[in-house]
């Protein structure tokens, strides 16, 4: 996952300056300018960690016909 925030976070020009976690969150410390809006960084964050992983599972469920 943290290759998946350090892109998202350079699309903002912002960087992840910390990455931490368990199995079932995780902890980013980010540092972004000023003329990042929070709200839009924080949701291209959650977006980004829900859709991708889901994606994964659902591709790795699929039994070949």
């Amino acid at each position: 996952m943290r290759p998946i925030f350090e892109n998202v976070c350079y699309d903002f020009e912002a960087s992840l300056a910390a990455f931490d976690g368990e199995d079932d969150h995780v902890r980013l410390l980010v540092n972004y300018p000023p003329k990042v809006a929070l709200s839009a960084l924080v949701n291209s964050l959650k977006g980004v960690s829900s859709r991708l992983p889901r994606k994964q599972y659902i591709e790795n469920q699929r039994t070949p016909l």
